[in-house]
């Protein structure tokens, strides 16, 4: 089938942008294990491409950006040195500039949008001086300048962001419903989504809920390591920690240094999801075994003989726990969240109580 032909400009920008990409496919598809087709000209950058030779590298990435999945973008973005802030502004160009746009590619789209915003955005930025104007100025590479008229449903994005700010924990914010809430104003959008106001509105919205997520995740590292260090001043040395998939009698001083890994994990701009779980879960291990949480049900936690030999949380004190607590949802033992459903906000945003060493852009307003 012969290509219908394009203007020589459109062909030089495309075969542009395809060089660009290539290299960032090629090691997505090689870390990803996803099986990447060949393309003789690209892979041999050739300088003068035919019309034929451009279309099958724009049927190329077509091709990659169909295998590639959101989740696997997001990780490798936060953790390949090899995508800049120039990489990130070619590939919104090119998944801006699809026809049809699948549910993936708004995703994809939406990502890179907030992913690129916290690269320029400095640091010690507060969150009331990230407003719609803020956000326009720094995207203006990507979407050119933006009339600020806000539609009116847009205005739901700012009542579930003051929602999540009032969220007292990681497993308030992941059960109150507004990470689905979120995603449902995405899919309702339609391709009101594309409209360049939409596009900086939910990138704000997608940025402050990254914050969100940061704080709440530094708060409830704080609050497992001040858990971990009553229960040393108590002379417990291990606790039940299998709803947070550990062991039953998991050593209090390793629980220590894995949350201590998992500060440095998360400074790093770890991607959301199963972690985050464990977080959650393991804080509620810890609040239990100091009685102040429900205990994991016996019907779903094998049992496993204590050793006389080590000082534990014992049954009587776990039923004691049972007992007292209150209502409030926990996780059921060994609940897993798949890659694809994890919530789509990743931390790449510091605050001003724990400042990553990744060195941010000190743009200003």
């Amino acid at each position: 089938m012969t290509p219908t032909p394009q203007p020589e400009q459109d062909l030089t920008a495309l075969w542009a942008i395809a060089l660009r990409l290539h290299p960032i496919y090629s090691e997505l598809a090689r870390e990803f294990v996803i099986e990447a087709p060949s393309c003789p000209d690209l892979e041999a950058a050739v300088e003068a491409p035919s019309p034929e030779a451009v279309a099958q590298a724009t049927q190329w990435l077509n091709d990659m950006d169909a295998r590639i999945q959101v989740h696997q973008l997001r990780q490798f973005l936060q953790t390949s040195a090899l995508v800049d802030p120039e990489g990130i502004v070619i590939l919104l160009q090119y998944l801006l500039g699809k026809t049809g746009k699948s549910d993936a590619v708004r995703d994809k789209i939406d990502f890179l949008l907030v992913q690129y915003f916290s690269l320029q955005a400095p640091t010690e930025i507060d969150d009331t001086e990230v407003d719609l104007a803020y956000v326009a100025q720094a995207l203006e590479p990507i979407l050119g300048a933006v009339e600020l008229r806000i539609p009116v449903w847009l205005n739901a994005l700012d009542r579930m962001r003051d929602a999540a700010r009032r969220c007292g924990s990681l497993n308030e914010l992941l059960h109150g419903g507004l990470l689905e809430q979120g995603r449902k104003a995405k899919t309702q959008a339609g391709d009101l989504f594309y409209l360049p106001v939409a596009l900086v509105a939910f990138t704000r919205f997608g940025y402050l809920m990254r914050r969100v997520f940061f704080r709440l995740m530094l708060g409830d590292l704080n609050h497992i390591l001040a858990g971990l260090d009553e229960l040393d001043e108590l002379g417990i040395e291990t606790i039940d920690c299998r709803r947070a998939q550990f062991s039953a009698q998991e050593p209090v001083m390793r629980l220590r240094m894995i949350c201590q890994s998992w500060k440095v994990m998360f400074q790093a701009e770890y991607s959301s999801g199963q972690p985050l779980r464990m977080l959650v879960d393991l804080r509620a291990a810890v609040e239990q075994a100091l009685g102040s949480g429900p205990a994991v049900p016996t019907d779903t936690a094998p049992k496993v003989a204590a050793k006389p030999a080590q000082k534990s949380v014992a049954a009587p004190r776990a039923a004691a726990a049972a007992a007292g607590a209150g209502g409030g949802q926990t996780p059921p033992h060994g609940a897993t969240v798949p890659a694809n459903e994890a919530p789509e906000f990743e931390v790449s945003a510091a605050t001003p109580e724990w400042t990553p060493e990744t060195p941010h852009s000190s743009r200003k307003k």
